[in-house]
């Protein structure tokens, strides 16, 4: 039996998963507070309830991956560093967080406010690039965030919950078909390729999934998009593939150089956050642009050069039991409950994607909220309470 105080503990619980959740995309000092604060309640409320084993399967992949990391971190070459980086481990307290206190119900309104402040942001960034000066690929919109890959990679993300509450939702779809297109137009002002490439891709997969048909607008929108776009986008979306860009040579360059960390360091890795500290000794001379590199700008690369051979093995054991749930729960469910799940589905579709150009996964604010969005639809399939029921 639920308790008037245990309600009042969720229902905190709940409010500080939502400030998180739409905080990744505002400021991440706020968004971390709100994490520690609902990882604390997730503490008491568990222990409480003695529920701690509930969550979704890839929690255990998850947990796995950070204990590896732990591994990598002690044997790296540079411990006490290493070990400092760990500390972003602890945002992956945002999935049992979110399947506690984000249950039923609750799952919808959060990727409702998710959206709500994704395209209050894409408001701002939009600004940025028409009236203040951001619309150079030196000087970028950054909305309210740091830096443009950040920005770009969760309105990606925001994107994609958008999109899936548009297709599987019938009724309420105005305010989602007025979202996307400023969403949309405002990670194509962030002239981040690795963004527009990961949306283009679960966009894709969202329209297949619904009816295969609909992926026939894809080649008008993108005409549209040509024509009407500033000549800075299009230049840079003519740019995706191209083997002469600069940074296109300097990514070939990085997996080159990852490619002989992992040689070197098959097990554990050059360590967390050490990429950066030997990339000047792997740096390949024939393809590299710049001398040092903060990491690979490749997901699997990047965990297989720092953290090892076994750690790349776990995390593909989540991002296929996790892919494998999503896939499940969009082909059963229907409603709100079959959106939560798309959204979660773009968002995999999305972080993959655009993964193989950038390391998102280790990007504070993108993991938050990524882990949040592949969380909620299990969260939506559960009970509001306790011994409750859907509503």
């Amino acid at each position: 039996m639920t308790t008037t105080s245990d309600s009042n503990l969720r229902r905190a619980g709940f409010i500080l998963v939502v400030i998180a959740l739409a905080a990744t995309q505002v400021k991440l000092q706020i968004a971390q507070w709100a994490l520690w604060m609902a990882a604390v309640l997730w503490v008491v409320v568990n222990t409480r309830e003695r529920r701690w084993r509930e969550g979704p399967a890839f929690l255990l992949p998850l947990l796995a991956y950070a204990g590896w990391t732990l591994v990598s971190a002690a044997a790296s070459v540079d411990p006490a560093a290493s070990i400092i980086d760990s500390k972003q481990l602890f945002l992956l307290l945002m999935v049992p967080v979110v399947a506690t206190f984000a249950r039923g119900t609750k799952a919808t309104h959060a990727i409702d406010v998710i959206i709500a402040v994704g395209s209050a942001s894409a408001l701002y960034g939009i600004a940025q690039f028409n009236l203040f000066g951001f619309d150079s690929e030196a000087n970028r919109p950054v909305g309210p965030l740091d830096h443009w890959m950040t920005y770009s990679g969760v309105l990606m993300l925001a994107t994609g919950a958008a999109v899936a509450r548009l297709l599987y939702v019938s009724r309420d779809w105005v305010w989602p078909a007025i979202a996307v297109p400023a969403l949309v137009v405002a990670l194509f002002y962030t002239l981040t390729r690795n963004a527009m490439v990961g949306l283009a891709a679960s966009v894709s997969v969202l329209l297949t999934e619904r009816n295969w048909r609909l992926l026939l607008a894809l080649p008008v929108l993108g005409v549209i998009l040509l024509v009407a776009a500033p000549q800075v986008v299009t230049s840079r979306i003519q740019s995706i593939g191209d083997l002469t860009d600069l940074t296109t040579r300097d990514r070939v360059a990085m997996l080159r150089s990852g490619v002989h960390m992992v040689q070197d360091n098959p097990l554990t890795g050059v360590g967390p956050d050490m990429v950066k500290v030997v990339y000047p000794h792997y740096r390949d001379a024939t393809y590299a642009v710049n001398d040092v590199n903060p990491h690979l700008h490749n997901v699997p690369m990047q965990i297989a050069a720092e953290r090892g051979l076994p750690a790349l093995a776990i995390w593909l054991w989540f991002v296929v039991i996790a892919s494998r749930d999503l896939w499940r729960q969009i082909k059963r469910s229907e409603g709100y409950t079959r959106a939560a799940a798309g959204a979660g589905v773009a968002a995999m579709v999305a972080m993959l994607v655009a993964g193989l150009f950038e390391y998102n996964f280790g990007d504070s604010e993108f993991l938050m909220l990524f882990l949040g969005l592949i969380t909620l639809p299990w969260a939506a399939q559960q009970p509001d309470a306790p011994g409750g029921t859907h509503v």
